[in-house]
């Protein structure tokens, strides 16, 4: 049946399901009551109900009307061609340009019975559409990466540029104005929007001479668009200044500030950070999504192995456990983890924070504020008359705080923290460096996770890739076997991951479990026994270990486990 056929009888999709034997009549009329009452289309109606697997019936809608069924994470789209239709029109009827097809265009689309939809595009178009039948999660996901704000950006960057030629006093009263038309408003909310739409953990807007950079860290990875108005970057900042109750006239010295915003039905707090650089102000807002904040173990893609070891640590009355990493490597996210699973009301849980980042009910949780001499060790002191059982300590940055977690950890109390170290061998020297007792150390410290994020290849551009002689001679060594034959994966890049070849990010772990010859160890303050009364632990794998075994069944690739390992001390990697 053709896109003619269609056209010429009202085709229905009850009906279709009905002769494919795939739904009851009794089915269908509970379908179309629920349909009434969510004003839903009738295929997602009975995929909700549970009444048939939403591949099932897209294959179905495939073989009844003689249409493809296409799995759009593994098709690859001209971008231009894609953006012909315009995006309102696309998310308003659920529906993507494929490619051309002779005469016409091949169209994706959630409802190919939707001959509204259909003709409506054809008029726009003034081409012929050949349906095709794709999955709603996969057709929306599509849309956000195929109709970035890139160009829009630019075009209101152009105009707030346009703007901006009469005198300072003209500068401050714009970044100060709160129309919500005004063009550095528009420019704000189409930042934020492209950040959120692409899951950016960071915006960096960064004045240069005669432009200004804007940044978005995705999946770990810096991507940049450059814009020729550097004038703008004024105004943002100021704006910025104005939302985060910062000091405008202040552009001599760093500042701090947050604000919430909400952008596509989600609630973001941003932290700003605004540092005087040689051109302007440079600014780093970091985005946390509190309205997805949904913290588990087993989401941070820790290994089992590893899971089952850190539960049991986190189910102990006392000690401290310390999460090292360096920054952005999701200490925050493992420890929130942790705290979700303990949170009963049984237990009193206490935070000290620098900055609270995410809210967890029931969980008592302490901003530290420098400016009113609330800091980490006056507020853990406070904590610790609170009658909590557990403590989590946000960061150990000097001496003080590191004696009274760990004191802490010996008085009946579990202490969570984390150390900004790059493995899990160093971070108890790295106690005991900051002035710490070693028996102090060596009494209260139960474990050690360390981790990174190491980036996931690209399903849909994924290849298989044999490493060169000297990455595999380095690999062997980690393996401590041969690994001769055994392919990896990489990915070539395309439009699913914007050329580079990753897509998300996942965990790599090392856990390490004091024992008695590492106590021992600790007590005389001696680094290398520790570290090799360490590597005799059976349990003990380091990070790049761990890494290779992603690398091993194809989740990520050898270059990420050298990027993850290269500022580990060689004798850690070769170990």
């Amino acid at each position: 049946m053709t896109s003619l056929d269609l056209r010429q009888r009202k085709v229905r999709i009850g009906d279709l399901l009905i002769q494919a034997g795939l739904i009851t009549d009794t089915q269908l009329q509970l379908a179309l009551q629920e349909q009434k009452r969510t004003g839903s289309k009738l295929g997602r109606t009975v995929v909700d109900l549970g009444f048939i697997d939403e591949g099932r019936l897209l294959k179905a809608l495939s073989e009844q009307l003689q249409i493809p069924f296409i799995e759009l994470k593994h098709y690859k789209l001209d971008n231009n061609l894609t953006q012909s239709l315009p995006e309102a029109v696309a998310r308003r009827f659920r529906v993507i340009i494929l490619s051309r097809q002779g005469d016409g265009l091949l169209v994706g689309m959630t409802d190919p019975l939707d001959l509204f939809a259909q003709d409506e595009m054809e008029r726009l178009l003034k081409k012929r559409i050949h349906p095709a039948v794709v999955r709603e999660s996969e057709l929306l996901a599509m849309l956000d990466q195929v109709y970035r704000r890139t160009s829009q950006i630019a075009s209101i960057a152009g105009e707030l540029e346009g703007e901006l030629q009469e005198s300072d006093f003209d500068l401050s009263r714009l970044g100060a104005d709160s129309n919500t038309d005004a063009p550095v408003v528009r420019l704000l909310q189409t930042l934020f929007e492209d950040a959120v739409q692409m899951k950016a953990s960071d915006i960096h807007i960064e004045p240069d001479e005669g432009l200004v950079r804007i940044r978005q860290r995705i999946d770990g990875v810096l991507n940049e668009q450059v814009m020729k108005e550097h004038r703008i970057a004024s105004a943002l900042v100021m704006r910025l200044k104005i939302m985060s109750g910062l000091d405008i006239s202040e552009k001599r010295l760093p500042q701090d500030g947050r604000f919430n915003i909400r952008v596509r039905n989600r609630n973001i707090d941003v932290r700003v950070s605004t540092m005087p650089v040689q051109f302007g102000e440079s600014v780093v807002m970091r985005l946390l999504d509190q309205s997805g904040a949904m913290f588990n173990l087993e989401g941070t893609g820790m290994p089992p192995a590893i899971l089952e070891r850190f539960r049991r640590l986190l189910q102990r009355p006392h000690g401290m456990v310390l999460v090292t990493g360096p920054t952005g490597s999701g200490k925050t996210t493992t420890l929130y983890a942790g705290l979700t699973e303990l949170n009963s009301p049984e237990k009193k849980i206490i935070t000290v924070e620098d900055p609270v980042e995410y809210r967890l009910p029931r969980i008592n949780q302490v901003q530290v504020n420098a400016k009113i001499e609330l800091t980490f060790a006056r507020v853990l002191r406070a904590a610790l008359r609170q009658d909590p059982d557990i403590v989590l300590v946000g960061e150990i940055r000097d001496q003080e705080t590191a004696e009274i977690g760990l004191r802490a950890a010996l008085t009946g109390h579990l202490v969570l923290s984390t150390l900004h170290t790059n493995d899990a061998l160093t971070s108890a020297m790295r106690l005991i460096d900051m002035g710490v007792e070693p028996f102090l150390v060596a009494t209260a410290l139960n474990a050690v996770l360390a981790q990174r994020l190491v980036r996931r290849v690209c399903e849909s551009c994924m290849e298989e890739h044999e490493p060169d002689p000297r990455q595999l001679v380095w690999l062997e060594g980690l393996h401590r076997g041969s690994l001769t034959g055994r392919r990896f994966k990489r990915g070539v890049g395309c439009h699913h991951c914007h050329n580079s070849g990753y897509s998300g990010r996942v965990g790599v772990y090392e856990l390490l479990e004091l024992d008695e010859p590492m106590i021992a160890a600790l007590r005389r303050g001696d680094p290398q026994g520790f570290a090799e009364a360490a590597r005799q632990q059976p349990h003990y794998r380091p990070l790049a270990a761990c890494a290779l075994d992603y690398a091993l069944v194809g989740v990520t690739s050898i270059e990420e486990v050298l990027r993850v390992t290269a500022t580990l001390a060689e004798d850690e990697v070769t170990a």
